[in-house]
């Protein structure tokens, strides 16, 4: 193999897309995936072993987020450029992953041409974003959300009690009253489940 190959981790936690991508980004001349993991913590450890150039990463992942583990690597592997590839197009996660560091955001129905293309981009010290998500993610203004409000509603994903969230976030069940009443005031809706549908569906959770 050439010294100008491109060393690429990608990290999917669906086995067959991930096969794919790994299988039709190899047939590329200049493109080599070092690594494949499918869990979010296996990120930032493998990383740090393989060195690869670009980060290709899905963002709901077991473990840890994409967009989490994007962090990471920006302070601990600055050298590696990140690109998210995502199923979901939503606003708050091309916020996020460009507070994170991440120098692309592509949805995954795109020709693997262009992901390929999108990887030398990134490389080259180029940011690559979507189009149609970029004019969604500015139309759509930054996250209302503050970080305990993010944290209680993450909690409640499943239905949990007050007590149940007060005890994961380690806080009093009136201040999680609190942080639940004001979150569900800034996503306009009626109750905390509607408030985490909302808040997942804008990408702020």
């Amino acid at each position: 193999m050439s010294s100008e190959q491109i060393k690429v981790l990608l990290a999917e936690d669906q086995g067959m897309m991930r096969g794919a991508l790994a299988l039709l980004l190899g047939l590329e001349d200049d493109i080599e995936i070092v690594a494949q993991v499918g869990n979010g913590d296996e990120i930032v450890p493998t990383a740090l072993e393989k060195r690869p150039d670009v980060a290709l990463l899905d963002i709901e992942l077991p473990g840890r987020s994409g967009l989490d583990a994007a962090a990471d690597l920006r302070s601990r592997l600055p050298g590696c450029r990140v690109l998210i590839l995502t199923t979901f197009g939503r606003p708050g996660y091309l916020r996020r992953a460009m507070e994170a560091g991440a120098s692309g955001f592509l949805v995954k129905d795109g020709p693997v041409e262009d992901l390929a293309a999108a990887i030398r981009r990134v490389l080259a010290g180029e940011r690559v974003i979507d189009p149609a998500l970029a004019a969604a993610a500015l139309s759509a203004g930054p996250n209302p959300l503050t970080q305990r409000e993010r944290d209680v509603l993450t909690a409640a994903v499943d239905g949990a009690t007050v007590a149940d969230i007060a005890a994961r976030v380690h806080l009093s069940p009136a201040t999680v009253r609190n942080y639940l009443s004001a979150a569900i005031g800034k996503t306009q809706t009626r109750n905390r489940m509607e408030a985490v549908r909302a808040a997942r569906q804008n990408g702020w959770l």
